[in-house]
């Protein structure tokens, strides 16, 4: 950049009082400095003589202002001046001026409150529950009351398509993989004393409406050994599961029809479902109280530098580590630099997006640089039905052999539901129109015919939602990327994240505090298994 042009400039005017304007602006002198800057102009009487003492005040103010830097050096730790410390001294000098000069009050800067701050420790893209999660455990798990900043930047600050609050709220033991059956008996504890964890000083405590119904998983002949054998396992992580015979299902839930049914299997404690807003907002509310801050703007770049090494086949390795996010503001064209140690990168259905803006990818094909992050958005239908005469209170969450469900939500015969689809039916992801047909033809035919009074039901809505969907093996992505190694992922858990989070968050921090995952082994969930072709296949995906 040649001479001093503008930059994302703020707005011009901030303060005025009879004749004294105190202005602000962002300038950049090059390509790789940007300077907040200050304009005073004085008609009339020349500034000293109309400050007098005040001026020499002033002139020291605009010198630190015009001054000021940041660097990185670790997690924690900055030098230069603190934003703390450069508040306070523009709260001073607008004190000052107010009581010296005639008129209204005003704004001595303009309001920066939507804009993120220059500096922070750690950026976590995405603010549904899974990255509120992490920064939760990051500040309750650091030594020292805020040692760390950390940011959020969530482009959809009504979380109208975000995956959380379109999720149907469902917990359960009942996956195939051990380390999925931990997190959700962590999850679970975390949910049953939520207040414990998310209580916030002088606000109500938090409702999260669980139903403890449990889920019902029914198995063909051909599936009965996997089901028998995935229940062994659960119950040796802890989990208080029952294997149920097409007799024992028929007497305890006689609306249903056991044509083609071998096997099932019943949470009998610690599965349900609960309201996903009520854990997103809570999250929200105690991060915000511990000091976490939030910014509303999408993240578009990311700024690098690499070193190279050479492993241990003698082969380079080029190692980069991201020192500035770009945050473009909503509705403007202005973006916003902010410095940083750490990113998360929890976007959800975008994590690949914003993994390819830091070049994760974007090497050879077949190298570990080539490695992309294998999520994408899925778009998934979720219907609201009515049946005066359907099941009762008791109703668990019933996965069908096809993979139909359905729940009970509330107390009005209304219900719930909905059906994966297969490869060959996917929707297009573009947008969260719902395909109404999808219902008539998938998922309502095989609701009759295993709940033959769902053949009156009525469907009162409809919405769509996405899935942060795993290509590779339909599982989360956990921890630092091998490359780029100060971005951490919590993603890509392909319909199980919510209920996975708490104990997501917790491993993440972990893992960048402590240097190791300690409460449950998130290894198997690393970034390099993509690149090694090792899947972590998790069957019971709904």
């Amino acid at each position: 950049m040649s001479g001093r042009q503008a930059l994302g400039r703020r707005q011009p005017i901030a303060w005025r009082g009879g004749d004294l304007e105190v202005t602000t602006g962002q300038w950049a002198c090059s390509s790789e400095q940007v300077a907040d800057t200050l304009v005073v102009r004085v008609w009339g009487n020349q500034l000293s003589e109309r400050l007098g003492s005040e001026g020499a005040m002033l002139r020291r103010f605009l010198r630190l202002g015009l001054g000021r830097s940041l660097s990185i050096r670790e997690v924690g730790t900055h030098s230069g001046y603190s934003i703390l410390d450069w508040d306070g001294k523009v709260s001073e000098f607008k004190k000052k001026i107010q009581s010296i000069m005639p008129g209204e009050p005003g704004d001595l800067l303009c309001d920066t409150r939507h804009l993120p701050p220059e500096h922070s420790d750690v950026v976590i893209v995405g603010g549904g529950v899974l990255g509120l999660s992490v920064a939760f455990w990051l500040k309750k798990l650091a030594k020292r009351r805020d040692a760390i900043r950390v940011l959020v930047v969530e482009r959809d600050h009504m979380y109208s398509k975000a995956s959380t609050g379109l999720s149907v709220g469902g917990i359960r033991q009942q996956f195939s993989l051990p380390q999925n059956v931990q997190l959700s008996l962590f999850s679970i504890d975390f949910l049953r004393n939520i207040n414990e964890y998310l209580a916030v000083v002088d606000t109500p405590p938090l409702d999260l409406q669980f139903n403890p119904s449990g889920y019902l998983l029914l198995a063909t002949e051909k599936g009965a050994a996997i089901l028998e054998t995935n229940v062994k396992m659960q119950r040796q992580e802890g989990a208080k599961i029952s294997l149920m015979s097409p007799e024992q299902l028929q007497k305890k839930f006689p609306w249903m029809n056991m044509e083609g049914v071998a096997l099932a299997s019943y949470g009998l404690e610690n599965e349900g479902w609960f309201d996903p807003w009520s854990l997103l907002q809570g999250l929200r509310r105690k991060v915000q109280s511990m000091g976490v801050l939030f910014c509303q703007g999408e993240v578009t770049r990311f700024l690098t530098s690499s070193n190279s090494m050479r492993n241990s086949s003698g082969e380079e390795v080029i190692l980069r580590r991201i020192h500035e996010v770009h945050v473009k503001m909503d509705n403007s064209l202005e973006y916003q630099p902010v410095e940083c140690a750490i990113v998360i990168n929890a976007a959800g259905a975008w994590s690949g997006q914003v993994a390819e803006l830091a070049g994760i990818g974007k090497g050879p094909p077949g190298t570990l640089q080539g490695t992309k992050l294998p999520v994408e958005p899925r778009k998934r239908f979720v219907y609201l039905w009515h049946c005066p005469q359907g099941p009762g209170l008791e109703t668990p969450l019933v996965t069908d052999t096809n993979g139909v469900y359905f729940r009970r939500e509330g107390l009005g015969n209304n219900y719930v539901g909905g059906r994966s689809p297969t490869e060959e039916e996917e929707p297009d992801p573009a947008d969260l129109e719902v395909d109404h047909d999808f219902f008539q033809n998938k998922v309502w035919p095989h609701l009759a015919q295993r709940v033959p009074v769902f053949e009156a039901l009525k469907v009162r809505s409809a919405w769509a939602g996405y899935y942060d969907y795993n290509t590779f093996d339909q599982n989360g992505v956990v921890g630092p990327h091998p490359l780029v190694v100060n971005m951490y992922f919590a993603t890509g858990f392909s319909g199980h994240g919510l209920q996975h989070a708490p104990g997501v968050g917790r491993a993440v921090a972990e893992m960048l505090l402590e240097g190791r995952f300690q409460t449950i082994d998130m290894s198997p969930f690393l970034f390099s298994r993509f690149y090694l072709e090792e899947k972590v296949l998790e069957q019971n995906i709904i």
